[in-house]
């Protein structure tokens, strides 16, 4: 069997492939930490601004009080062709109710699951990233990925 052969991208691209990722992938995975063991699971983000993103969450949940002791936790992103983009940030609470409010209106499954924006198990976390790298199939290289390039 031949290794398979990456095609070369141009840096200038990473951005905008990365973009097309991010925009392919209903379900990333979200890494985080539960005490010194790493956890993982499916998301659905509720929003996407660039490279910032946001996902819902219930207080009940486990990941609630893993995000609480350490913020740092990571999203792998994953489309068809198996090039994937790895955003590295921090969660924070989204508190911001005109932004709270904007994300309720754009996800009618969130409105029929939780009935109100002022449900007390709802947490919106916005996740800043810190890094962003992407990696076309079979390159076994990240490049970086501007921050700045978000938009």
């Amino acid at each position: 069997m031949t290794k398979p052969q990456p095609q070369p991208i141009d840096p200038a691209q990473v951005p905008e492939l990365a973009r097309q990722v991010v925009a392919a992938d209903r379900f990333p995975m979200l890494a985080s930490l539960d005490g010194d063991q790493p956890r993982l699971r499916p998301v659905s983000p509720v929003k996407t601004d660039g490279f910032t993103i946001f996902v819902a969450n219930l207080r009940a949940y486990h990941k609630t009080v893993e995000i609480a002791a350490n913020p740092r936790v990571e999203l792998c992103y994953m489309d068809d062709g198996h090039n994937q983009v790895r955003i590295t940030g921090l969660a924070e609470i989204v508190t911001d109710r005109a932004l709270l409010a904007e994300i309720w209106a754009a996800n009618p499954l969130m409105r029929q699951y939780l009935g109100s924006l002022d449900n007390p198990q709802l947490i919106v976390y916005c996740i800043r990233p810190t890094q962003v790298r992407y990696m076309q199939e079979w390159s076994l290289e990240y490049f970086e990925v501007p921050l700045g390039a978000s938009s």
